[in-house]
């Protein structure tokens, strides 16, 4: 494995904290600040919404500079945002902070996974993006049940101030062994907005607003369904976390190997199998130990259709690399707002917080039947003569060194 791998894993590392940290705090914050649970819940869904806005907006802008170069101003970024959340008086500035963190997001992982792709030979490409993404899924393990420990016994503040000590080690691990490449030059924007014209594009796109935003939608308000349907105390919230943190480390390498052999089928597995689940959660939410055995599912199959979904736009945009991987980091993270937005509306509604398993179970079977559409389409496409792109050349920073992949 190459080192600039263990680099951006460690970025991710970070940034995963900070990303997921929040859902086992929304009490403290809610209690800081005299907002209700819902409201707190806004800390996820103004994140969510920063990494949709910024992932396309500063893979622009930073189309001058080498990747490298983009990922150390990214976690520079980061870093800033984190500490503007700890230091701030009011749910306003707290929001603001989410925000600012949020921006490095969609485009680090977007960068992160060309640069990944890039590193490897094309054949490895998926389990290269899976393992920098493998930094996002142990935050789920050691990161985010540790923050949630420290902001539950030191205060939330202190989590924060811990994220940002996170940052500057991926700000170092990135500059000492990222190797330092050209970036892609400013002439080929237009071959990059170009790539969007492909409506397999915004069809992979939407897969993953509805697929992983499913699992968003149960776990953003995590901490108080396990409190009130399951009778967890909060303290045991962390704990939870780590059993589904383990459940997206197992999917994640089971997504990367599969996606770069069988990508379609992957997905139809993946997504059919995270609607069933997070139905079932609205009822085994009720016993402790059904519950926790259902979270780790959720996360197993909510990450196994990461790798693949990334692939999936990426080979669909081979002219647009950088831009179309930045756009779907951000349509992960639009996904998450809507469905915490979605899942606070039936808590305001009066539904109880199970009720939010049910949303989850719903996008993850709207993402299953786009699948479904996305492969017919591109099948009568290919019987119909068309030339459908179906190469690696996204996962690499020029298309003659594409080799068509087999779904």
């Amino acid at each position: 494995m190459p080192l600039a791998l263990l680099a951006l894993a460690i970025g991710a590392f970070g940034i995963g904290t900070t990303e997921f940290v929040i859902m086992g705090l929304l009490p403290e914050v809610a209690d800081t600040y005299d907002v209700s649970i819902p409201v707190a819940g806004y800390a996820t869904t103004g994140y969510a919404l920063g990494v949709a806005v910024g992932a396309p907006l500063l893979t622009l802008l930073g189309t001058r500079f080498t990747r490298k170069q983009m990922l150390m101003l990214l976690m520079g970024v980061f870093i800033a945002g984190n500490l503007l959340s700890a230091l701030a008086p009011t749910f306003g500035l707290l929001l603001a902070g989410r925000v600012v963190a949020s921006f490095s997001h969609g485009a680090f992982f977007g960068i992160g996974a060309v640069v990944a792709a890039d590193l490897v030979a094309p054949d490895k490409r998926a389990k290269a993006i899976a393992t920098m993404f493998t930094g996002l899924t142990i935050a789920n393990v050691v990161g985010v049940p540790m923050g949630t420990w420290i902001g539950q016994h030191f205060g939330w503040r202190a989590t924060f101030y811990a994220v940002a000590a996170l940052g500057l080690l991926g700000l170092a691990g990135i500059a000492a062994l990222v190797p330092a490449r050209p970036g892609p030059a400013a002439a080929r924007l237009g071959s990059e907005l170009a790539a969007f014209r492909n409506p397999q594009v915004w069809l992979a796109m939407i897969m993953t607003v509805l697929g992983f935003g499913g699992v968003f939608s149960a776990i953003t308000y995590i901490t108080p369904m396990m409190a009130e349907a399951a009778g967890y105390a909060e303290s045991s919230v962390a704990w939870l976390l780590v059993l589904f943190g383990l459940g997206l480390v197992v999917g994640n390498l089971i997504g990367g190997r599969f996606a770069d052999r069988a990508l379609m089928p992957m997905l139809y597995v993946s997504l059919g199998g995270l609607a069933v689940v997070l139905a079932l959660f609205a009822f085994t939410a009720h016993d402790k130990v059904a519950a926790a055995v259902t979270l780790a599912l959720i996360g197993t199959l909510g990450f196994a259709t990461v790798p693949p979904l990334q692939k999936r736009v990426m080979d669909q945009a081979p002219t647009a690399p950088t831009l179309a991987s930045a756009a779907n980091i951000g349509a992960f993270n639009l996904g998450n707002a809507l469905a915490a937005w979605l899942g606070g509306l039936v808590i305001s509604g009066g539904l109880g917080y199970t009720a939010t398993s049910w949303v989850g179970a719903a996008m993850a079977a709207a993402a299953l039947g786009t699948a479904i559409l996305s492969a017919t389409l591109e099948r009568r496409a290919a019987s119909g003569g068309r030339i459908v792109t179906r190469g690696g050349a996204a996962a690499t920073s020029t298309v003659e060194e594409a080799a068509a992949s087999t779904h």
